[in-house]
């Protein structure tokens, strides 16, 4: 005979089915979740956090900065006489910029940052020590600029993005707006005409209702996010692995943010597992977009510190971007999640109306920067009407403040205006016609003159946004922006993993420009730094490579040294030496926001 189950029996069974029923999607949820990150550093970044607490720093000797891989003493004798050679004609030839330079570096923690990561750290304090760069220049024109010594440089920084119509242009477009701004002056908290000029500009350029004003992209897409949570009640925010919204806590969960983001998901991109989680979630307020990612999905802006195995990949596929955004606009339609665009980085690079009329998809948000100032501070929200609203007429309490003192400053306004009225004319429009096929032609072009030069170096584009890429593993090959400083060629303080060119450019700078490039790579080639025992390929590999740098890293942070590597001191970089090099020009983070 059964016995018929008691009252707490038929209440704890009905507990535990309720228990299950809560858990279950709950523990759906979170493997969900899982599956949609990225299964490097890059997108789990509370891991990421940890390692990089953990990590020990690691400082090459002489004899560990020159024979990091076992090269044989004829390799390393090449090596010694290249790297001398190139720091004796840097510090000749840039004698006034490297002085003022090493000079202000002690009162500018920009420069200490920007100059201990240029290069892998194990390599940054040696470096620092015997080869120095100048950071100030005197005057730009065309496609280049010239330092105070009257060494002329063709520009592939792009001032971090801003310089999209050349150096004469920016600066016709600041005197100009001087001229216009004149008799208003500093009056703030009025609006210059410029103001109602850019806003009906920036609505058709956007295809969105409205427009704010910031002095920053970081800025911009702060307000942005803000408004999305303000307007749907969530808190979560999506961004994709590696790509880069300004240095911000939320949008920069990982290494370089003190404080943990707990409202962000760091997801794949291209991914059917982010879509899944996006169709299934309710506490996702936004998803960002840096179209700028579509050269390297799912990796951070590529830079010469991280260059540790001489690996780095890209590589742009226009369709396969376009599928992936529109696939990305159904959902967020479908689920009330609000579609953000930034561009500030990116924003008019590919197409007059950006990325948005590039791909051909409506975003909810756009945030745009750098080069919509003309030269000078900005950043911009445009959005949907329902979004950009600020308070709410049932709860007049209850509003999503933003303002700034300088938001609409009359000199930058104006140059603004400038910058638009350009952009409509016919001049300028058709700069951007077959604007795909010539550069990435030219990429093609100077691919195959390396090729043909037996170099093991090439570049892959995004429109006029280039990337560095090497063709075998190596430990030394950062040491390929120094080079090309050396012929003429200057990049930003990230090296070789970003190139930046502007829409002047001609065929003829273009040419002598891809000269002076195969010249520099065959010249670092020749000083035995791409050097590789082929009989033991195994041991050269990425993988090796990085299998050594671990072993030192542990035997480091066990206190064992094999005396050509130290724990780096903390006063290699707050207290740098007086002769310390490398420096390059401010900036905050790979895109300069």
């Amino acid at each position: 005979m059964t016995e018929s189950p008691t009252p707490t029996t038929l209440a704890l069974a009905a507990m535990a089915a309720l228990a299950g029923a809560t858990l279950l999607p709950r523990a759906i949820r979170r493997v969900q979740l899982s599956l949609a990150k990225h299964r490097s550093l890059s997108g789990h970044s509370k891991m990421a956090l940890r390692v990089a607490r953990w990590l020990p720093g690691l400082r090459y000797d002489e004899a560990g900065f020159f024979d990091p891989d076992g090269a044989p003493g004829d390799v390393l004798a090449r090596r010694r006489a290249g790297f001398a050679r190139l720091a004796a004609t840097l510090k000749q030839r840039h004698a006034g910029s490297i002085e003022l330079t090493r000079q202000t570096r002690t009162g500018l923690s920009d420069l200490q940052f920007t100059g201990a990561y240029r290069v892998p750290p194990p390599f940054s304090a040696y470096l620092r020590e015997h080869l120095s760069l100048g950071s100030f220049v005197q005057s730009s024109a065309g496609v280049g600029f010239t330092d105070l010594d009257g060494e002329r440089f063709f520009d592939l920084t792009g001032s971090y993005g801003v310089n999209l119509f050349g150096t004469d242009f920016y600066r016709s477009a600041i005197a100009e707006a001087t001229r216009r701004s004149a008799d208003v002056g500093l009056v703030l908290g009025q609006y210059h005409p410029a103001v109602a000029y850019n806003v009906q500009r920036l609505r058709e350029v956007s295809g969105l209702d409205e427009v704010s004003f910031h002095m920053s992209g970081t800025e911009a897409v702060m307000q942005a996010v803000r408004l999305a949570r303000y307007h749907t009640g969530r808190r979560k925010l999506v961004r994709f692995t590696g790509a880069y919204h300004g240095f911000w806590d939320d949008v920069q969960p990982g290494p370089g943010n003190p404080m943990p983001a707990r409202d962000t998901y760091t997801l794949k991109e291209r991914d059917a597992d982010t879509l899944r989680v996006l169709r299934s979630r309710r506490d996702i307020a936004c998803v960002l977009v840096n179209p700028l990612q579509a050269l390297h999905p799912n990796r951070a802006a590529p830079g010469d510190s991280g260059l540790v195995d001489g690996v780095r990949s890209a590589g742009f596929d226009r369709a396969a971007t376009t599928a992936w955004l529109k696939a990305l606009r159904e959902v967020c339609t479908a689920r009330g999640i609000v579609l953000i665009f930034d561009e500030v980085f990116m924003g008019f690079r590919l197409a007059p109306g950006g990325a948005q009329q590039y791909f051909g998809v409506q975003a909810d948000m756009v945030t745009y920067g750098k080069t919509l100032g003309g030269g000078l501070p900005v950043g911009v929200v445009c959005g949907k009407a329902a979004l950009m609203k600020r308070w709410r007429d049932e709860r007049p309490a209850d509003i999503c403040f933003a303002r700034g003192t300088f938001n609409a400053h009359p000199t930058v306004m104006c140059a603004m205006q400038v910058f638009l009225e350009r952009l409509a004319t016919p001049e300028v429009l058709s700069l951007y016609d077959g604007m795909d096929e010539r550069w990435h032609g030219r990429a093609d072009q100077l691919n195959a003159r390396l090729e043909a030069a037996g170099v093991p170096v090439r570049v892959a584009a995004m429109g006029t946004v280039w990337t560095v890429l090497y063709t075998q593993p190596g430990q030394h090959h950062w040491m390929l922006q120094f080079y090309l400083r050396e012929k003429g060629l200057a990049l930003s303080w990230v090296g070789s993993g970003r190139m930046i060119f502007n829409l002047a450019w001609t065929d003829a700078d273009f040419e002598e420009m891809a000269q002076r490039f195969v010249v520099a790579a065959q010249a670092m080639q020749a000083d035995g730094w791409f050097w590789r025992d082929e009989s033991l390929s195994a041991q050269f590999s990425a993988k090796a490579i990085r299998r050594r740098l671990l072993v030192q890293v542990l035997r480091t942070k066990l206190g064992l040294s094999d005396g050509r590597i130290t724990a780096a001191q903390p006063s290699v970089l707050s207290h740098p030496q007086p002769n310390a090099g490398a420096d390059a020009a401010p900036a905050h983070a790979p895109s300069g926001r």
